[in-house]
């Protein structure tokens, strides 16, 4: 792979793991890496020797949101969400440290996902004056209700044990490749048709609500983020400092 690829891929046994590879910006939604992530999962959507994929990282943060330096574009961002639900394949993420903001919608997006317990979660959007909106697609329709109204409007952060009650991720333990050995050995004991059709019969609700709700959101999401308060937030975020509003 050439240094500038942000996403790298590796096979094993029929199981495509695809890492993000952005360290200097803790894995952030940049405009690059979404596309590249995008087109990774075409690639391996259409690769007939991969029967599930892996959706991981390297170092310490799963991903840390958007990157406020080079946002994607809410529609990109959009369409790489309903290509790992669409996609005729099982994803599964390996999360194995922080994640952010956007960074929950992949794991939403996601079919399974397991977490060490070093991993650690938050919805940090309020902090810096916008919302969950486009991300909120795959993970309203899967998340408890009572907790996503918790952490959507406070932004607290809360821990892998409470990221696997809420419904976030499928399992949590000690260290994530022996949390994760059980999925991955039972995916790779079914037949690749009766995991494409049953992910179908899985993901109804979840495309229904992209069907639904992406133009809304999407228009939401370029409100807010042109907005003096998310500007405001975002510019105190890159100093480090509290944003005007905080009492």
């Amino acid at each position: 792979m050439a240094d500038a690829d942000l996403v790298t891929r590796s096979d094993d046994r029929g199981v495509t793991t695809l890492a993000l590879d952005s360290p200097a910006n803790r894995n952030a939604l940049s405009a690059a890496l979404v596309g590249e992530l995008a087109e990774r999962l075409r690639e391996a959507g259409k690769d007939d020797a991969v029967r599930a994929l892996v959706l991981t990282h390297t170092g310490g943060t799963f991903c840390a949101g958007a990157d406020l330096k080079d946002p994607p574009d809410p529609d990109v961002l959009v369409g790489l969400l309903r290509g790992i639900v669409e996609l005729g394949k099982p994803v599964v993420a390996r999360v194995d440290g922080h994640v952010r903001a956007g960074g929950l919608g992949l794991l939403g997006a996601c079919d399974m996902a397991a977490a060490s317990a070093r991993s650690s979660f938050a919805f940090t959007e309020v902090r810096i004056g916008v919302a969950p909106a486009v991300i909120s697609m795959p993970l309203l329709p899967r998340l408890d209700p009572r907790a996503v109204g918790r952490y959507y409007l406070t932004g607290e952060r809360f821990d892998a044990a409470e990221a696997a009650r809420i419904g976030l991720v499928t399992v949590a333990g000690d260290d994530v490749d022996t949390a994760i050995e059980p999925l991955i050995g039972g995916l790779r004991k079914a037949s690749p048709e009766a995991l494409a059709e049953t992910k179908k019969l899985l993901t109804v609700k979840v495309l229904e609500t992209f069907d639904r709700d992406a133009e809304s959101l999407t228009a939401l999401s370029a409100r807010l983020f042109g907005s003096a308060q998310a500007r405001e937030g975002m510019t105190a975020f890159l100093e480090r400092r509290d944003p005007a509003w905080v009492l």
